[in-house]
């Protein structure tokens, strides 16, 4: 067992874990604490994770693209509703400190989408 925690290629892989694992752990701990309501900033916390985790390796993809796959999988199948971008949307907060949240297609069909399932009838 020594030999095997003495091994350079050992500390690699924890620092590599750790650098994966310790955004997606800060952004687990918001969802789970009971201090605010979270609906308008999952989304963001989601997006800062990644840059988080993208910047800890130094911008090569190569280093994280299989992780970002399979977070991209589970954001998409789970946590990815229209109802999360329109409270990213709405949040005051992340409105006035990003003015460029309005070219985010992604963000405005979100709100959009959502918009239309509450009131169906177009004229309205």
């Amino acid at each position: 067992m020594a030999s095997y925690i003495l091994q350079e290629s050992y500390w690699k892989n924890i620092l590599y874990s750790l650098k994966l694992t310790s955004p997606l752990v800060k952004v687990l701990r918001m969802v789970d604490g009971d201090k605010k309501p979270l609906m308008g900033y999952i989304y963001e916390a989601m997006d800062r994770a990644k840059e988080v985790i993208a910047k800890s390796f130094s911008n090569r993809e190569e280093n994280y693209e299989e992780a970002f796959n399979y977070i991209d999988k589970r954001w998409e199948c789970q946590l990815h509703q229209p109802l999360h971008a329109a409270g990213h949307y709405l949040n005051p907060e992340i409105y006035y400190s990003n003015p460029s949240i309005e070219d985010c297609s992604e963000v405005m069909k979100g709100l959009f989408d959502c918009i239309a399932r509450m009131v169906p009838n177009l004229e309205t």
